[in-house]
């Protein structure tokens, strides 16, 4: 650095992550060899979002910026052999979105330092990153607390002659969760032809949409889990848990370039039938009252509990006419065991997560790069440093990305439109 031993910038605290509107505060330091004349010592902060076309590109193809404030701590003097540090506070805005980092884009928020030195000398600059969450309260969302919804039913030919009937019913206990929270799935397959089915998948997969004038979309899978097979003429009943690991929020309100969207997608193999369940993931919990129970099968769709494909009436009645008792479905696999093959426990729907952090002990650093998400939630004050870290959860390995746009799971709009007059609620 030449006559400059140290120039840096460290946040009071060493605190890493705010809040929208929250003061942030802190301090350059400057040590030099000898003495150095400068025009001015400016600290600037700003938070933007850029997109790309292309994976792990910084060449931007589409940005926004949130806010740009640039602070003189010093003008035009010199700069004595020794220590200088000179404060700083920057007022967030509140309307600011969660930081994110995704392979076609970012949302990034930073403090910048710079020394403008006379003509023909050497400037020079520093800078540091910090993170901001801003909080989705699930409670906020219209009819979080009720199951999402969805049941098909398929005709199929085999044996080139013969024409089978199924019907695949599925639903969670809730439509939102926090990390940590365990998402209940409830799976009712009922098979009326004389061929077993294959086995049945559920899927807890993460959409990440990138508005360019050619919007890509990126699709990860975040958790599976596979059961067995139907036997000819068999109603069976599988009931599942997945856990929410460390995730980015739902949307990512305030941003317009980058749209977060979560599902659970529950698919049978041979013959192919596939429903899809909208759910959120947030940072506050839903608070459920003793009457909300979470789990139980809704007596009718309604609101936001809503079939992802109209059901074929007459074949529902008939599938679900004297079919008794019905059998359990065994789980053939699960991503979230460990390595004891034991299934990792999570924080209960409905559940507040312990005091002193947002979310339940999945150890103190949640920081999961494997999902996207950019946010380590560290304890407050100490020494920290905002280091990737592993997620505690073990994640299958599926991940597809895409520089095309690709045709994502029908919503209840666009599958039943044709068919239910009444339109379903729909995210703002």
């Amino acid at each position: 650095m030449g006559k400059l031993q140290e120039f840096d910038i460290t946040f009071t605290n060493n605190k890493v992550v705010y809040s929208p509107g929250e003061s942030i505060t802190g301090t350059v330091k400057i040590r030099t060899a000898n003495s150095l004349q400068y025009k001015a010592i400016k600290v600037n902060c700003q938070g933007s979002c850029g997109i790309s076309n292309k994976m792990n590109d910084a060449s931007w193809a589409v940005e926004e910026q949130y806010f740009n404030s640039t602070l003189s701590v010093a003008d035009k003097g010199t700069l004595s052999a020794g220590e200088h540090s000179f404060p700083f506070q920057f007022v967030i805005p509140a309307a600011v979105p969660t930081s994110f980092e995704g392979p076609f884009g970012k949302i990034v928020y930073r403090v910048k330092a710079a020394i403008d030195t006379p003509r023909f000398s050497k400037d020079y600059k520093a800078q540091r990153q910090f993170y901001l969450l801003n909080l989705l309260n699930l409670n906020e969302v219209p009819t979080i607390e009720h199951p999402s919804y969805a049941v098909v039913t398929k005709k199929f030919n085999y044996l080139l002659v013969k024409t089978g009937t199924l019907m695949l019913k599925a639903h969670s206990d809730l439509r939102g969760y926090i990390p940590g929270q365990v998402i209940k799935l409830s799976t009712e397959i009922h098979n009326k032809s004389g061929k077993d089915t294959g086995y049945v998948l559920a899927s807890l997969i993460q959409k990440v949409t990138y508005r360019t004038k050619r919007p890509v979309m990126d699709l990860r899978t975040i958790a599976e889990v596979e059961g067995a097979g139907v036997k000819a003429g068999k109603h069976a009943e599988w009931r599942e848990q997945i856990i929410v690991p460390p995730l980015p929020q739902s949307a990512l309100a305030g941003c317009s370039l980058i749209d977060i969207d979560y599902f659970i997608q529950v698919s049978l193999k041979s013959p192919d039938a596939v429903v899809t369940l909208p759910i959120y993931i947030g940072n506050v919990a839903v608070n459920l009252t003793p009457s909300q129970q979470p789990g139980s099968t809704p007596s009718s769709p309604g609101g936001a509990v809503t079939p992802s494909a109209p059901p074929c009436e007459e074949n529902l009645n008939e599938l679900c006419a004297g079919g008794g008792a019905g059998e359990e479905i065994p789980t053939k696999s699960h991503s979230q065991q460990d390595p004891s093959g034991q299934p990792v426990v999570g924080l209960p729907p409905g559940a507040a997560p312990p005091p002193g952090g947002l979310y339940p002990d999945l150890s103190a650093q949640l920081f999961c790069l494997s999902t996207g998400a950019t946010i380590p939630f560290f304890t407050e004050g100490g020494d920290i440093t905002p280091i990737p870290t592993s997620c505690s959860l073990i994640l299958p390995p599926e991940y597809s990305s895409w520089d095309f746009p690709q045709e994502p799971p029908p919503t209840y709009e666009e599958s039943c439109s044709t068919a239910d007059p009444t339109p379903a609620n729909s995210r703002h």
